[in-house]
Formats: C-alpha cells, structure tokens, sequence
C-alpha cells in the first residue's frame, strides 16, 4: 500500500525515526481540506512511544477539525535542523513522515497527561505545567495521528 523509498541507503533506522519523533517540538500535519485540497499545517506534537501514536492539542472548531471528521486519512512530517560536514555547504536533514488516521481523544486522564507531556518538550517549570492543565485541561481538545506506516530519510541538499 505504501511506495518504498528509492533511495534506500537513504533510508533512517526505526531507532532514528524514534528519536526524532521523540525529540522534535514541531512538524506539519496533512489531511484533506475543503474541495480535496491538501492542508497542511504547522503543529506541536507529542509522540508517546508506549502506544506509538503521535498526540496533538487542537481547538474544537476549524478547517483541521472539519477536514478530520470528513476523511480521518493523514500524514505528519517532521525534520530535525540538520547538519553540514566540515567544509561542505550542503546542508543533511533528517526527515520522519507518519502516515496513518486520526483518532479523537475523549479520556480526559489522557488529555492532562499527555499535555503534561507536550509541555515539558517546552519548558521544565513544573508550575506552570500545572497551572496551565488546572486552568486549560478541561477544555483542550485532543487528537491522535495511530501510524500505519514511519518512513525517515538522510536528505543531502547538494
């Protein structure tokens, strides 16, 4: 069902892909918008390796919502900022695409916790972490991208 990657000694190893799942605060998500037009837009996320869904706080209205609820089908890209050798100018990117559909959250346990989560990929102020799931965790609106299928590659941009 998904195309295998041509240049395969491009290809990044399972753990690699992990990492940058784990460690890269943003990427952008892509579902289906109005008149099947792609959109994509820019997203925190929080990759929980347990379960290995990608978790993502959202408002309750929007295109992104209404475009979820019409066609659950998505793909999240993420890259990491990358890298030049000694003395070249090419820049090396290492780049994770998730494809796979989005699931809504309901349990409100799992929304607090996850959000706790996503909060320490910004900050360690554990005050405030609390602060805000106290004032805002009741409200906040969560999805799920459940993978079906990680794909990750070393881009040389020579």
């Amino acid at each position: 069902m998904f195309r295998e990657m041509l240049r395969k000694k491009q290809r990044l190893s399972d753990e690699e892909c992990v990492h940058i799942l784990k460690t890269q605060p943003r990427g952008v998500l892509s579902v289906l918008g109005d008149d099947d037009y792609p959109y994509g837009m820019p997203l925190n996320h929080y990759y929980n390796q347990p379960d290995g869904k990608l978790y993502f706080h959202s408002g309750k209205k929007g295109h992104k919502i209404d475009a979820i609820r019409r066609h659950d089908k998505a793909s999240f890209c993420i890259y990491d900022e990358g890298y030049r050798n000694e003395g070249e100018w090419a820049l090396r990117i290492k780049s994770v695409i998730v494809f796979g559909r989005i699931e809504f959250v309901e349990d409100r346990e799992t929304v607090c916790r996850i959000c706790e989560q996503l909060s320490r990929k910004f900050t360690d102020d554990e005050q405030f972490i609390r602060r805000q799931i106290e004032k805002y965790g009741p409200m906040t609106f969560m999805f799920a991208l459940v993978p079906e299928y990680i794909t990750g590659k070393l881009v040389n941009e020579s």
